[in-house]
């Protein structure tokens, strides 16, 4: 048994398209290029699917996170291969994540539980029922591999210490005793006024909303229609979900326009009431954000993409007669071809980046400059009384003077398979320019989240910030911090997958995915149409 090879050879060796990691993008990327009927071989070095995207265990996310923070150690030196054809350039890795710090408060009580853990990486997480992912999930037929369930409510973090419920509907702001007549008929008439400018069949000027006002602050349109604070908070901040403080006018490009704001409002109507069993305009898949990476991925491979994990790339292999890249070296010393490369961000070509970094092409993506801070709370108790799933927003400032961006909260519980029955897992995240500031920020809101387990109205709720800490230890079993990256994604010689950002859901993520493609396929479409019957719900309907 001792001879036999660590790692299997690759037959054939030869591909259309090679992509390393099993990021989302990568998974997506792997399933297009395979449903267009190229060759693709799929590699990664983990032995489980998603790379950055991933949902793991409590063990494996600490030891990601602990070993993709710290430096990467130079490679050691491989045997030459290299033929009077090509030359092989090393690959390196550069860490994505940054200021790392995990705390277990009961590892007894965790590692009893240890098997009934599913973390994601790069929470908080949701789908909209009428976004991008969705309409992808459908069309490429993945929906067979996954199940979702409804996000039970939102809510939004007032500047005077209460949890605000956030109406999804013009029947919920009916029902909503949190709000006052006159604040339900201010919804209710901002409302129709969005349903009538996106309603087709109304060709009257009076029924539009002009384009000046489509082209100023989304802040300044909600101005103009003297909304109250409480509704103009909770139409930017919970449902447009601005990142920034939009009365900040040194934001500059941050500030959402009202045509934005507008699409983000039609996003967040339609999703509601898309689908039958789903209550609310968001959706979770059980089992975690993992699985939608693996979907992909089991799509891939009914269309023939070849797949191969505990495999690393140590090299990448480059024509000596026009410079071009042609293939990957993998740790097995095996070279594998094709003239398609798609690698994960995290590895590093250095004579790509000193000789051709003119000749990268970034694909769209937002705050790509920017950080994005991550927090997890595994606790005993829900921040809402008898809500298992929810979100909550804290805006700008609400926090603290000094907080910048919306932090963004979502609380999920064992009934979608991420946690025992009676705990539950909080992701937390907010945009930031430096380590520092983003920590605060997160730190400041799992404070915040201590402190309302010892409120139990759902409505409308004071918190004392004060809370005793020993209650606080009691409620919280294990707490993550750390620093994500971020990174477009790029197309050229050598084409490279974003980082997740720092949105909620997947959209922005998805266009530079589905950009990339067409870069590398102008003349394929992306995805063909399949029948499809809908999102599958937890209780084995589908909607």
């Amino acid at each position: 048994m001792s001879d036999l090879p660590q790692h299997p050879l690759i037959d054939p060796s030869t591909f259309d398209l090679i992509v390393v990691g099993t990021g989302l993008p990568q998974s997506i990327l792997a399933a297009a290029a395979s449903a267009a009927g190229k060759t693709v071989l799929h590699l990664d070095p983990n032995p489980y699917y998603g790379g950055h995207f991933a949902t793991l265990p409590l063990h494996d996310l600490t030891s990601f996170l602990n070993s993709a923070s710290a430096p990467s150690l130079p490679s050691p030196p491989l045997a030459s291969y290299d033929n009077q054809d090509y030359v092989s350039v090393d690959l390196q890795t550069r860490p994505l994540y940054s200021d790392v710090e995990i705390s277990s408060y009961a590892p007894e009580v965790l590692q009893e539980h240890a098997r009934k853990f599913n973390i994601d990486l790069a929470g908080p997480r949701v789908l909209f029922c009428a976004d991008k992912c969705i309409d992808a999930v459908l069309k490429v037929g993945v929906n067979q591999y996954l199940e979702f369930k409804s996000i039970d409510a939102s809510y939004l973090w007032d500047p005077n210490g209460k949890l605000v419920n956030v109406p999804g509907s013009r029947a919920a702001i009916f029902k909503d005793k949190s709000l006052s007549l006159t604040e339900k008929n201010q919804l209710m008439r901002f409302f129709k006024l969005v349903q009538q400018h996106l309603d087709p069949a109304e060709d009257s000027e009076n029924s539009k909303i002009s384009q000046e006002d489509l082209h100023t602050p989304f802040l300044e349109f909600l101005n103009k229609l003297r909304l109250p604070q409480k509704m103009k908070s909770i139409i930017l901040y919970a449902i447009s979900l601005a990142d920034d403080d939009q009365n900040d006018h040194d934001v500059g490009k941050n500030r959402l326009l009202t045509k934005e704001g507008i699409a983000r409002l039609a996003l967040y109507h339609t999703s509601i009431g898309r689908f039958q069993n789903a209550q609310g305009a968001l959706l979770y898949p059980i089992y975690g954000q993992g699985e939608l990476s693996q979907a992909f991925c089991r799509r891939a491979a009914v269309k023939g993409c070849l797949y191969v994990l505990r495999m690393p790339v140590v090299a990448l292999l480059k024509d000596k007669s026009n410079e071009q890249y042609k293939g990957v070296r993998l740790a097995s010393g095996q070279d594998i071809f094709s003239q398609q490369l798609v690698l994960d961000p995290c590895f590093i070509v250095p004579q790509l980046f000193k000789l051709s970094l003119e000749s990268l092409q970034d694909v769209s993506l937002r705050d790509v400059n920017r950080k994005v801070a991550r927090g997890i709370c595994i606790t005993k108790r829900s921040l809402v009384s008898d809500v298992k799933n929810c979100l909550l927003v804290y805006p700008p400032k609400t926090l603290f003077p000094e907080q910048v961006s919306s932090v963004r909260v979502l609380q999920i519980g064992g009934n979608l398979a991420v946690c025992p029955e009676d705990m539950f897992v909080i992701y937390i995240s907010t945009l930031c320019d430096n380590a520092n500031q983003g920590k605060e920020m997160v730190r400041e809101a799992m404070n915040a989240i201590m402190s309302l387990f010892v409120s139990d109205c759902p409505d409308s709720i004071s918190v004392d910030q004060d809370t005793n800490a020993e209650g606080k230890e009691l409620d919280l079993l294990w707490s993550a911090l750390y620093v994500q990256e971020s990174s477009v994604g790029q197309f050229g010689t050598v084409s490279f997958t974003p980082m997740p950002d720092g949105n909620l859901n997947y959209d922005d993520l998805l266009d530079a995915t589905f950009e990339l493609f067409q870069k590398m396929y102008p003349n394929e479409e992306l995805f063909l149409e399949t029948t499809s019957a809908g999102v599958h719900q937890d209780d084995g309907e589908e909607s």
